[in-house]
Formats: structure tokens, sequence, C-alpha cells
């Protein structure tokens, strides 16, 4: 099951880790994870945040862009598709 944390205990948590309290401390006395605690050092050191996508390298973003607009395309050329077929069934 997964649990939700609120960026300021994230916060904290980065907080404690850099200030020399080890990882297996802080999973041991709050009961997160060791790679949680990796992951979110990880990205809060990337750019001071915790979201995924705050944390994509710019080639990363644009993929993301580029493939959200490839599905957007294809779905407006299957609608153009069907347009065709009822047209053309139409002027039968």
């Amino acid at each position: 099951m997964s649990r939700y944390y609120a960026d300021e205990f994230k916060e904290k948590i980065v907080g404690l880790y850099r200030s020399g309290r080890t990882v297996r401390e802080l999973s041991d006395e709050y009961g997160i994870g060791k790679s949680t605690i990796s992951t979110w050092s990880s990205q809060h050191k990337k750019s001071g945040k915790f979201t995924v996508i705050d944390n994509l390298s710019s080639e990363e973003k644009e993929l993301r862009a580029l493939r959200k607009e490839n599905k957007q395309l294809r779905m407006e050329n299957d609608i153009l598709k069907q347009a065709a077929l009822i047209m053309a069934r139409k002027s039968e």
C-alpha cells in the first residue's frame, strides 16, 4: 500500500539526513523505507522539490511532451478516418 507524505515531512527527513543522521536511523525511527529516504534526498538535491515532473531532465520533459502530442495526433487522425468513412457511406 502506498502512503502519502507531505512535502514538509519529506523536507524534515531530508534535513535530518543531511545533518548527519543515517538512512537506517531515520527508517527505524519514522517507519519509512530506506529507498524512500534515498529517493527523497536525491530528488530534493536535484531541484529542491519532490514531484517527479520537477526532477526530470529537459530531455525527459521534451520526450513526455512529444509522447503526449503524438497521442493527441493519433486520436485526431482516428477521428478524421471515422469521419471520412461516414461521409463516404452518406455519399453512396
